[in-house]
């Protein structure tokens, strides 16, 4: 992602936040539908090895910093989720196979999907991803012990209002797969560690 120019990565922000185009002429403003999922990756740093393990960088962690500096903050504030993948390693490839096959997770994400869709009925939009404002608060029922970690992250500075909401939404998904009815802390931490705050990840451990 990061071999993108800030430019081309900085023109996705409207069309992932509202799901259009805007296109601006002198006479005239057109919308054009764009809602789409941005599935992306990118290495830790130039040379790709990052600053840890067998052949770590020379320049780290300043090869790291310049490198990941070329992906904006409001850009990476409407990702709601990313996850680091550290390499594998020989002893990774010699453990068993998960528990939970691919079958089985497709199973619960049609299951979540299917209880979103009961929940919002015919009044708001039918999954998590799209709720905002007052549907979002309603279906999000958060238990107090949740509520106060996110609160506490949004307070240390690890969430802009944009990231509040998409918390949420995020937290409620998750409890989803679980089946779970109300949305629990250890729901929001993990959300928390998802957005990739500075300080989220630490809220979310504590």
């Amino acid at each position: 992602m990061a071999e993108f120019s800030a430019q081309a990565l900085d023109s996705l922000r409207q069309p992932l936040e509202t799901g259009e185009v805007i296109v601006a002429r002198a006479n005239a403003h057109v919308r054009y539908p764009a809602r789409f999922q941005l599935i992306a990756a990118q290495n830790p740093c130039k040379c790709g090895h990052g600053g840890m393990g067998r052949g770590a960088c020379g320049r780290a962690p300043r090869c790291q910093t310049d490198y990941q500096m070329k992906v904006s903050g409001p850009f990476m504030d409407r990702i709601d989720l990313v996850v680091d993948v550290p390499a594998v390693t020989a002893a990774d490839l010699a453990l068993p196979a998960p528990a939970e096959g691919t079958a089985e997770a497709a199973a619960r994400v049609a299951a979540a999907r299917a209880l979103q869709a009961e929940r919002a009925g015919q009044e708001a939009p039918s999954i998590n991803a799209r709720a905002e404002g007052d549907f979002l608060e309603k279906i999000a029922d958060l238990e107090p012990a949740a509520r106060a970690l996110l609160a506490k992250a949004a307070e240390a500075g690890g969430l802009t209002a944009r990231g509040w909401s998409r918390a949420l939404r995020l937290a409620r998904t998750i409890a989803d797969l679980e089946g779970s009815g109300p949305v629990r802390r250890v729901h929001v931490a993990e959300a928390l560690i998802y957005r990739r705050a500075g300080q989220s990840a630490d809220f979310a451990q504590a």
